[in-house]
């Protein structure tokens, strides 16, 4: 790390938007990324939200080479809970000299007025190095750049079981009904990226078992192989 670099954590969900701030980041001389942060729903370890397997994401890591760092919650945690665990994790990393986290929201200024809210709280500042892009070209990019990606969650308001378990790719894009964000930026789906420019190999993975959980979401199990 070169002298006036900045220390970094990425928010990291192995989903597409975490992959190109990533990305971003990575061509920006300026900042040293020390850890992609996950969040866990410890009863399943799994990615929340997302409902990936935590094994897969620390596979995806170690193919893009920066270490894991994992932060688990209960199932059902409320907001104090996830402040309060969340932020011994970033005073620690704030000790050890990280000056900044990273998120790949794009959109919504509500998210992101909390994030900033809460790192200040720590002394630290929040990066969006994909704020306001177009999602439409987002999209387009990511799959042209050669990178593979299933759905792995989708919220049965905005989008029926048959988009679960499938490939982030054009015809997918095609198929989104009107109203329905190309990049999810609206919480319509999830993904899982497993192969692209900034993994060193795939993560091999299969699908599983669909469920639908909370009375609203499908998830499509995504399942490790050797």
């Amino acid at each position: 790390m070169t002298k006036g670099t900045k220390r970094v954590i990425l928010s990291w969900s192995g989903g597409k938007d975490s992959t190109l701030a990533l990305e971003g980041l990575r061509r920006d001389p300026h900042y040293s990324i020390t850890a992609l942060l996950t969040t866990v729903t410890e009863d399943y370890e799994r990615v929340s939200m997302h409902g990936t397997r935590v094994s897969l994401v620390k596979r995806q890591a170690e193919a893009i080479g920066i270490p894991l760092e994992t932060m688990p919650i209960p199932r059902g945690a409320g907001n104090d809970e996830y402040e309060s665990r969340m932020r011994k994790m970033l005073t620690r990393s704030r000790a050890d000299g990280v000056t900044a986290v990273a998120f790949g929201d794009v959109l919504l200024e509500d998210v992101r007025r909390y994030r900033e809210e809460r790192l200040a709280q720590v002394g630290m500042k929040g990066l969006f190095p994909l704020w306001k892009n177009n999602t439409t070209d987002m999209a387009r990019n990511f799959i042209e750049a050669g990178y593979r990606a299933i759905l792995s969650c989708v919220d049965s308001h905005h989008l029926d079981r048959s988009f679960v378990g499938r490939e982030f790719d054009e015809q997918l894009l095609s198929d989104l009904p009107g109203g329905v964000d190309p990049c999810g930026e609206n919480g319509e789906f999830h993904t899982f990226v497993y192969a692209g420019p900034i993994l060193r190999r795939p993560v091999p993975v299969n699908k599983g078992e669909i469920v639908f959980r909370e009375n609203r979401f499908w998830f499509c199990d995504l399942i490790e192989t050797s």
